[in-house]
């Protein structure tokens, strides 16, 4: 039985690792803004839930959350960061703010979840420290300048932070979903291929941790041709990404 603290856990990928690692018997901290659904895996599995809400944008309810975890396990085997949110910027209306948003929700909220995490991790004998990225970071896309961006920066933060902790005996992993049906991705209006269910992605994402490989990519093929597609030269890679790019209407521009 491990004790795992789960971030962004009130829906989607997090909510539905939660479910099967509470099914599995494990401790699970859930932590999100929204309690409700919280609150309805603590009424389900009263004695394997600890619910630690909160804004993780919020350093100081980061750290509260952390405290909270301590005073009541001491430590954690392992932290999953899955925690964040996807907006689409139009470049014909650059928002910088969007950016800021973006990366405050993703990659800041990563970092003081990290802070909050690392001494709970190193009380336990072996820790594993999770965070979800995506494939997005192999490819430059579209509209993703404020995503991707942010994406980009947490797979640099954490390959970093696998060569300092490795010492330490605390293993890091990275998760690069393709395309999950998540109330998240259901608001997209592009083609997303090789969606999987997220019960699917959960189960694959628990199976592959076990081994605490250094990145657990997802689905097979996608990511393939993602990677392949990096490996284009730019010039292409900018035709490709024109393809792919939305026609500017007149209420865009």
């Amino acid at each position: 039985m491990s004790r795992i603290w789960i971030t962004g856990a009130s829906s989607g990928i997090g909510l539905e690792l939660a479910s099967q690692l509470l099914e599995q018997g494990h401790l699970v901290a859930v932590s999100a803004r929204t309690v409700e659904p919280l609150l309805r895996l603590k009424q389900e599995y009263p004695n394997q839930v600890l619910v630690v809400a909160g804004d993780l944008a919020a350093p100081q309810e980061v750290n509260r959350i952390g405290l909270q975890i301590s005073a009541c396990w001491g430590a954690l085997d392992q932290v999953i960061l899955n925690a964040g949110t996807c907006e689409y910027l139009e470049a014909s209306h650059f928002e910088a703010a969007m950016i800021e948003r973006v990366m405050r929700a993703n990659l800041f909220s990563a970092a003081y979840c990290v802070e909050a995490a690392l001494p709970l991790l190193r009380n336990a004998p072996k820790g594993h420290l999770v965070a979800v990225c995506s494939s997005v970071t192999y490819l430059p896309l579209p509209r993703a300048e404020a995503y991707g961006a942010s994406k980009a920066a947490m797979r640099y933060l954490f390959d970093s932070l696998r060569i300092d902790l490795a010492e330490e005996g605390i293993d890091v992993t990275l998760v690069s979903p393709g395309f999950v049906d998540t109330p998240l991705t259901r608001k997209n209006d592009f083609p997303m291929p090789m969606r999987w269910p997220v019960e699917k992605a959960a189960s694959h994402i628990l199976k592959q941790l076990a081994r605490r490989p250094l990145e657990v990519a997802f689905p097979a093929p996608f990511i393939a041709a993602m990677r392949l597609l990096a490996l284009l030269p730019k010039r292409l890679q900018l035709k490709l990404g024109k393809h792919l790019s939305r026609p500017t209407t007149d209420n865009q521009s």
